[in-house]
């Protein structure tokens, strides 16, 4: 059975962050919670009102899960979640694993971090990415600074925390962001945005696309082709699969589901672009990651 505990007002909880009832009223805070199954700290946190500011969330060890309603969504090594002040937050120690410990920063936002912080959503308002493998170590070490400049305290302390969580935004952004998009015709970086926002929508054309961006069809194939080397719809195509690749490693919606949510309504239609873009079906694809992080 999951074990909640809500906001209690005890000095201990106001004053450890790892319990309910601290408040949270501060710019920047971080920590490692690490969760044993039957510990003290093996509980669910909920907060059904969100918080005044940012959480970001990356899992070190064992396996945590997120309730998004009754929708499961599992926290595996490696994994890092972005909540937002509108988020629900609902999730604890997965309860078929032994422990789950996590890094954690709470933060609100520098107000030039807007755009560093818009991630995909897996949820409502909150957002996750995964790192690639070689860069993992890259992220913890950056949480464990991050974690060590707070705990110093001080005049800077904040102020250098904060600094060094900027690394870890561009760090993301930067691995997330094309490099040639810095040398991309505006219009070409305006056509891939908008389809992306609309990844989904399958009556979404080409035309549609390039009056969006004031050109016509013609003249947005031609420079796509020139600047990314691809085809708009092998461009849309790669972004779909993408996504659909970040779904079936962090959550646990059907195939079918995730291939609507990517625009593909017919199933085996989805099974067949997934399996040309990445050699094994949906299916497959998710049982493999499976086993990689058992």
């Amino acid at each position: 059975m999951l074990r909640t505990l809500s906001h209690s007002q005890t000095p201990e909880a106001q004053l450890d962050p790892l319990l309910p009832g601290f408040s949270f009223n501060t710019h920047l805070i971080a920590g490692l919670t690490p969760i044993e199954k039957e510990s003290y700290l093996d509980f669910f946190i909920h907060r059904p009102n969100g918080m005044k500011g940012y959480i970001i969330n990356y899992t070190l060890k064992g396996q945590g899960i997120i309730l998004d309603g009754d929708t499961p969504h599992p926290c595996h090594p490696g994994d890092m979640w972005l909540f937002s002040p509108e988020a629900i937050h609902h999730y604890g120690r997965h309860p078929e694993a032994d422990c789950w410990h996590h890094q954690w920063v709470y933060f609100r936002p520098r107000a030039y971090w807007r755009e560093w912080l818009k991630w995909p959503t897996l949820m409502a308002h909150t957002g996750s990415y995964r790192p690639l493998s070689e860069d993992e170590a890259i992220y913890s070490t950056l949480f464990d600074q991050i974690i060590d400049t707070v705990n110093l305290g001080g005049l800077y302390s904040e102020m250098l925390a904060m600094n060094l969580l900027e690394q870890l935004l561009l760090r993301r952004q930067q691995s997330v962001t094309d490099p040639l998009q810095q040398q991309l015709d505006p219009r070409i970086h305006a056509a891939c945005h908008y389809m992306n926002e609309h990844i989904s929508d399958n009556s979404l054309e080409i035309s549609d696309v390039a009056e969006k961006v004031c050109l016509s069809a013609s003249r947005l194939s031609h420079l796509f082709r020139q600047h990314l080397g691809v085809s708009v719809l092998k461009w849309r195509e790669d972004q779909r699969i993408n996504q659909a690749k970040l779904l079936l490693t962090s959550s646990q919606l059907s195939i079918a589901a995730i291939g609507s949510s990517v625009g593909f309504d017919d199933q085996l239609y989805f099974s067949r672009v997934f399996r040309k873009c990445t050699g094994s079906s949906p299916t497959e694809f998710r049982m493999n990651c499976s086993h990689k992080n058992s």
